[in-house]
């Protein structure tokens, strides 16, 4: 367990069993006697990332998932960083992708940023949770994973985080991130941009974005509407292309248009 192997331990460890079958408190109990375990039925990944936060008391908070596994020195060297840019509560680092027990590059697109990174997460999920060291407060004031979202829960808490604070990066990989499997959300949930687009006009519509933010996440909420409509479309989804054409009508019209923009139109 990775988390073990840490060179700066945890002070706390917390196992949220969403629902498994497969012995997962028997190893445990027999394993790793110390960790504090948590069972529940099946209720999502949000739900059980928010019942670890409820279930831990430490100021500061990372996250493990299953098929991740974190570098021995992940948790050592975010803690030196924060320490080091004390203006920063949260940290996230690079990955390594493992697809069938292979290293393989990662393509540029998912390329971490650090800084004010809004703009950055507005395309797709520009922070893997496994990666983060956060402060507590930092959630008090965002709020948790929102659990009426049965994916992208992870990409709408970092639109809330990086509208409201910086981000510090750690360059050099500090997570395995295995993937390929077939029980990872992004290949049970198809139209994973119907979620993106729902977190989108939940932020839009909390009216607490800087003007710059909301005009950026506009932008971005249209473009993803529309080709999310032309797909629909094209497979004769008339009730879901009715629903993303009437919500394209009542959002565009809140795109300010810069004056070079509008010359051209």
């Amino acid at each position: 367990m990775s988390v073990y192997a840490q060179t700066l331990m945890p002070a706390e460890v917390v196992v949220i069993d969403d629902g498994s079958t497969d012995g997962t408190e028997q190893m445990l109990r027999r394993e790793f006697p110390e960790v504090a375990y948590c069972y529940q039925e099946n209720s999502g990944v949000s739900a059980a990332r928010n019942r670890g936060i409820a279930k831990t008391s430490g100021d500061w908070l990372a996250f493990l998932d299953s098929d991740d596994e974190w570098l021995p020195e992940k948790l050592a060297l975010q803690t030196a960083a924060l320490q080091a840019h004390p203006d920063y509560k949260v940290c996230h680092t690079e990955e390594n992708w493992i697809r069938q027990d292979v290293q393989v590059r990662v393509p540029k697109k998912y390329a971490k940023s650090g800084g004010w990174i809004f703009n950055q997460c507005l395309p797709l999920c520009a922070v893997s949770p496994s990666t983060l060291l956060l402060q507590r407060s930092v959630l008090a004031d965002v709020g948790l994973f929102d659990t009426a979202l049965p994916a992208c829960e992870d990409y709408d808490l970092w639109l809330r985080i990086s509208a409201n604070y910086p981000i510090l990066l750690l360059e050099q990989p500090q997570i395995n991130k295995h993937g390929g499997h077939e029980d990872q959300l992004s290949t049970t949930f198809w139209g994973m941009d119907r979620f993106r687009i729902s977190a989108l006009q939940n932020i839009i519509d909390a009216g607490q974005l800087s003007e710059h933010n909301r005009q950026a996440a506009l932008a971005m909420l249209l473009k993803k509407a529309g080709i999310y409509l032309n797909g629909v479309s094209k497979r004769g989804k008339t009730a879901e292309a009715d629903y993303y054409q009437r919500l394209i009508e009542r959002y565009a019209p809140l795109v300010v248009l810069h004056p070079v923009q509008q010359a051209a139109s």
